[in-house]
Parts: C-alpha cells; sequence; structure tokens
C-alpha cells in the first residue's frame, strides 16, 4: 500500500509539496514518472534513471500483457525483479491503449473486445481482467479501467464514459486480490465541467487510494485542459495523491503544479531524446541541424547532467547524423535530467514559498528565445509521431 502526506501549500495558488511513501520508495512530490511502456525506458538501465533522481516509473499493462505476457511476468517474479528496477512502479490499466492502439474495438457495459495493434488478434479485457493483469505484474500502484473518449465527442458520448468508468471503477475495487498494492481512480469528463466535476464527485466516493485525471493532452487546447483542471481538482480529497496522466511538455507540468497536480507521465522526454530534440532552460536544441556540427558548448551551459558534463552538441550532432545508438541514450539522459530537476527546482520553490517568482522566472527565460526558436513544425511532427 501507500501513504501519502501533504507537507506545505503555497500561498498563492494550489501547489503544493508532498511525500509520497510505497513499499520500495518515497517519492517527494510534485514528481515527474519516467515511462517505460514494455519494462524500460527505452535504452537505458535500472540504475540510470536512479541517478537521474527517479524513484518511481510507469509501465504500462495493455503492451506488457501483450508482449511477453503478464502470466510470465509473474513466473519470473514480477515486473521488479524482471526489470531490475528497485523503485516504485505505477501500471496504466491499459484502457488509454485500447482506446488509443486499438485496430477495431466494441464497447459494452461489460468490457471491451478490442483488435491488438501487433498482429490484430482479438481480445477482451474487462475491469476485472485489468486488475488480474495488474496483479501479476505486481506493481506498486495500479490504475483502474476506465473508458477514455476522443475529442471532440458528444455530450451523450462523454455522458457514457464517465457512468461507465465509475461502472468500471467499482468493479475494479470489488476485484482486488492483494492488498499491497494501491488502486487510483481515475476522472473523466472530456471538456464538459460539469460531467468532469460528476465524475470526480462518483470515483472519491469509491474510496480509492489516490486519484488520476484522465482523458486531456489528446489535442485539446492548453486553455482547455487548465479549466478542466481548476474545474476538477478541488473536487479530489487533500490528503491523497493527485496524478494527471500523460502530461506532458515542462509548461505542463508547471501549470498542472500550480493547479494542485502532484504526479505526472509522459514520454515527452524519452521520445524527444530520440528524435533529437533536447530540452533547455530557454528553448530545445533540434541536435540534427547544421549549425551544431562545429558547436563546442554542451547542450546547455547551465546543465548538470552527465551528457553537458562530458559532451559537447557537435559530438551529439554527429552521433545523431550517424545514426549511432549511443545518441539516442545520451539524448534521453540529458532530457530525462532535465525534467528531474525541474521537478527538484519547483519542490524548492514551494518549500522556499516562491513558487509564482519560479513560474513567472521559467516563463520570462523562454520568452527571451522564442522569437529565435530552432523547433520548426518538422520536428514536432517527428517528436509527435516517433512510436
Amino acid at each position: 500500500m501507500i501513504e501519502y502526506q501533504l507537507r506545505q501549500r503555497d500561498a498563492k495558488t494550489r501547489a503544493r509539496l508532498g511525500r509520497l511513501w510505497t513499499a520500495r520508495a518515497v517519492i517527494e512530490t510534485p514528481a515527474f514518472m519516467p515511462v517505460g511502456s514494455l519494462g524500460p525506458v527505452k535504452g537505458l538501465e535500472p540504475d540510470e534513471l536512479s541517478s537521474l533522481g527517479f524513484r518511481l516509473m510507469l509501465n504500462n499493462a495493455y503492451h506488457l500483457s501483450l508482449r511477453p505476457g503478464h502470466k510470465l511476468v509473474a513466473e519470473l517474479g514480477g515486473l521488479h525483479k524482471f526489470t531490475g528496477w528497485s523503485g516504485a512502479i505505477l501500471t496504466d490499466s491499459g484502457g488509454f491503449q485500447v482506446f488509443s492502439l486499438a485496430k477495431l474495438r466494441t464497447v459494452t457495459d461489460e468490457g471491451v473486445t478490442f483488435q491488438s495493434h501487433l498482429d490484430g488478434s482479438t481480445h477482451f479485457i474487462t475491469p476485472e481482467t485489468a486488475v488480474e493483469i495488474q496483479e501479476a505484474l505486481g506493481a506498486d500502484i495500479i490504475m483502474a479501467f476506465d473508458e477514455c473518449v476522443a475529442l471532440p465527442a458528444s455530450r451523450k458520448a462523454v455522458q457514457d464514459s464517465v457512468r461507465r468508468t465509475t461502472l468500471w471503477a467499482t468493479r475494479c475495487q470489488a476485484s482486488r486480490r492483494r492488498t499491497d498494492q494501491a488502486l487510483f481512480g481515475i476522472v473523466q469528463g472530456g471538456l464538459d465541467q460539469d460531467l468532469r466535476v460528476q465524475s470526480a464527485r462518483e470515483v472519491t466516493a469509491l474510496g480509492c487510494d489516490g486519484y488520476a485525471i484522465g482523458g486531456l493532452s489528446v489535442g485539446e487546447s492548453k486553455a482547455n485542459m487548465h479549466a478542466m483542471l481548476d474545474v476538477t481538482v478541488p473536487e479530489l480529497p487533500e490528503n491523497q495523491p493527485r496524478y494527471l496522466m500523460g502530461v506532458g511538455h515542462p509548461e505542463d507540468l508547471v501549470e498542472g503544479v500550480a493547479r494542485g497536480i502532484d504526479l505526472f507521465d509522459c514520454v515527452v522526454p524519452s521520445r524527444h531524446g530520440r528524435t533529437g530534440s533536447l530540452f533547455t532552460a530557454a528553448r530545445r536544441v533540434v541536435i540534427k541541424q547544421a549549425q551544431y556540427a562545429h558547436d563546442e558548448r554542451a547542450i546547455d551551459l547551465g546543465c548538470g547532467c552527465p551528457v553537458c558534463q562530458r559532451y559537447s552538441r557537435a559530438y551529439l550532432h554527429h552521433l545523431f547524423m550517424v545514426k549511432d545508438m549511443l545518441a539516442s541514450r545520451l539524448n534521453t539522459v540529458h532530457n530525462l535530467w532535465y525534467f528531474s530537476d525541474l521537478m527538484r527546482r519547483i519542490r524548492a520553490a514551494i518549500a522556499q514559498g516562491t513558487f509564482e517568482e519560479f513560474r513567472e522566472a521559467f516563463y520570462h527565460a523562454r520568452a527571451l528565445e522564442s522569437s529565435n526558436s530552432m523547433v520548426s513544425a518538422e520536428d514536432e511532427a517527428e517528436a509527435a509521431h516517433d512510436l
């Protein structure tokens, strides 16, 4: 199980400082979770993640149930032993993947029949099987099975999603067999404020161990995302962790924290690393661009990551252009360090009572470079669609 302690609130925003205890790790919140859909964060060893400051990572139940299979993982001792990761693990139930990756699907109150994105084979998943899969995998935190609707969606479709998400969360609670795992319920509701509030009230009434906000960062505007957080977060318990699923970019983390979010996950740092898009305090450096071929500077002169301490932009440009596998590894290490350090600085600002000043400085640094941004629409599209 888990225990959450709310340690401090920011005076000007909803930002909060907390501590989350699991059986394997203590996580200082707000925190970002790297994503290892199939077990590892692509290209990195578990000790590297630890050295970057992470104590909690996300694995995906949908992907792991298809390859190598949750029963095999259980036979081999569970995810921690199988992957060599000694920290805590949260598993996504697979609801989002079923609705975003499945070639064909049929949804009823009983569950979802879908075709695998790998080979077209047919599968049927219910709230009970979603819990069974996650219990076999052995994560520290498991997620309720939910229905995430694609946007834009009709009010009727979102209403059905909210009703079904509550129904399925209830069945997930009832089907649990392990007492050493925490279960988080998920709030849905699309972009409808009333339905977001309804979903939050229904799901929190179930008495889960924590609560997640799903169905965002699926193409809506930042303003719409923020509006949904503004109405949803106040409905979530103060004394339990709050998790914004699948978000996001650095500005999403800052804004999510300002609205009271404790946990985030996203493929952005690792996926962008593999496509050569590197985060810095001011802007992103697209390392494939020819201007970096003779650049002896580190990616970010103010960065303390092991990549910036040792390698030049010129060398990273060379590795990327010759498609050496080391390029993806080093780029991912740098990006994850940036995200880990961003969350560390956010926590420090909340502790010091200066979060709003930190937020202003964060955007000021970006504004100085906005007119000279080197990230093209083509680069954005390449990063967004890299699988």
